[in-house]
């Protein structure tokens, strides 16, 4: 089975479903993106759970980049920039040891305390 996102007119993830492999030919029917996509009136993009195509699983509310082909998650924070690898990074790096939050008010990192 695979796995196609629906995109709005902003390329924004509304839904995902599991739907026909991309090799498999039903009723004369060999391109799924655009079948899809011709039922609902949006367009519809594969993505895939093994991250091998489109650089990670799509989810509701990620936005789909078409010059680059990927997903990209949404931000969490507004300080935090894309990346060229199209994560998302905070303004300074998480330090290694510990378990860190990101602090926004801040623009820092908060060492949660050890229970």
């Amino acid at each position: 089975m695979a796995h196609y996102a629906f995109l709005d007119e902003n390329n924004i993830v509304t839904e995902v479903i599991v739907g026909r492999n991309e090799d498999e030919v039903v009723d004369g029917i060999n391109n799924w993106e655009a079948y899809y996509a011709s039922l609902r009136g949006q367009r519809c993009v594969r993505t895939s759970y093994n991250n091998n195509i489109r650089k990670q699983f799509a989810g509701i509310g990620y936005t789909y980049d078409q010059d680059a082909d990927v997903f990209i998650a949404p931000c969490l924070y507004s300080s935090w920039t894309l990346d060229s690898n199209h994560d998302w990074q905070p303004p300074s790096p998480r330090p290694v040891d510990g378990v860190w939050d990101w602090n926004e008010e801040m623009l820092s990192w908060v060492e949660r305390p050890a229970v």
